[in-house]
């Protein structure tokens, strides 16, 4: 069974929420790809949307959106999620996970797309 972590991040007031989620609601992420909307249901925010920007996986080995599926990859990269270049031209091959959630994804990173009646502090608060 999938457990993860989901830091919520709110963009209209800037701050981030971070929730465990289990069980079957843990299950409505699986096999969804980042860049996918899903119903802040799962998350205790009914009536809001959001949306899967990142994550990373048990060993911290970052999501890249531009690689397909959930496995592990090795790739040559100029820059971009995993590498920050220190200098101009360099590169480094560098292993980061697929787009696609699995069971190996620990933390998952989302922002509020749509909003609901209610505000997010106040539907998170009896959680905490």
């Amino acid at each position: 069974m999938a457990d993860f972590t989901v830091v919520v991040a709110d963009p209209e007031t800037g701050d981030t929420y971070q929730l465990d989620v289990d069980g079957q609601d843990a299950n409505r992420f699986m096999g969804r790809d980042l860049g996918d909307e899903v119903d802040g249901g799962a998350l205790g925010l009914d009536g809001y949307t959001v949306e899967l920007t990142g994550g990373s996986d048990n060993a911290g080995r970052p999501m890249r959106s531009d690689v397909r599926g959930p496995d592990l990859t090795s790739l040559l990269s100029d820059g971009g999620t995993g590498f920050t270049p220190s200098r101009n031209g360099e590169r480094k091959r560098v292993t980061v996970r697929g787009r696609e959630i699995s069971d190996e994804v620990r933390q998952i990173n989302a922002k509020i797309t749509e909003r609901g009646s209610e505000d997010v502090a106040d539907l998170l608060s009896d959680d905490e």
